[in-house]
């Protein structure tokens, strides 16, 4: 299989067999961030090409450090920038309002924030606080949190009950706000 930094060199060239062979490579990791949020194969294809055509435009000038994230960020952008218009049209019904709800009393809301903090300022506290969690506890709460998957299929993945799934993310989502308040972010 083909190394990203030959893939992002396919990009830079603007060879075509770079879609391709990022298909190949994270067509089934964009398909499944895009799944999760969308719960509709149909959509879930579109983000993913929609995916394929952003990374085409914005390589260059913009050099991944880490291609598989880097796909990951746009296809869970593109992916919940879709549900919100799908929800708008009376599509919607999946638990994304859910898991905001969960998280709204860790994060702080846009409109909280006073002007001069820098979203990337809050990006790189919750990374810190990320970086000090148990391996364990931090792969619950990405796959919760990033990925979108059930407490019931966290459950699964990990061999854990659902009850100590939830305590894990109820006691996680404290632990980050209270690590949040301590960096002086208002919440």
């Amino acid at each position: 299989m083909m190394q990203d930094e030959e893939l992002i060199r396919l990009y830079v060239t603007r060879s075509e067999r770079a879609i391709a062979l990022t298909s190949d490579k994270y067509g089934g990791y964009c398909h499944t961030i895009a799944y999760q949020i969308l719960k509709d194969l149909e959509d879930s294809e579109e983000c993913v090409n929609d995916t394929y055509w952003k990374a085409w435009n914005v390589i260059p000038p913009t050099m991944p450090k880490c291609f598989k994230a880097f796909l990951g960020k746009i296809t869970r952008n593109l992916a919940l920038h879709r549900w919100e218009k799908n929800s708008t049209k009376k599509r919607g019904g999946n638990q994304i309002p859910f898991l905001l709800d969960e998280l709204a009393e860790c994060i702080p809301s846009q409109e909280d924030i006073p002007k001069k903090v820098e979203d990337a300022e809050i990006f790189a506290l919750c990374n810190q606080f990320l970086e000090m969690l148990s391996k364990e506890k931090r792969m619950v709460f990405v796959r919760r949190y990033w990925y979108c998957d059930s407490v019931s299929d966290i459950a699964k993945m990990y061999h854990f009950g659902e009850s100590k799934v939830k305590m894990m993310l109820s006691r996680t989502r404290k632990e980050l706000r209270d690590y949040l308040e301590k960096e002086g972010v208002e919440l």
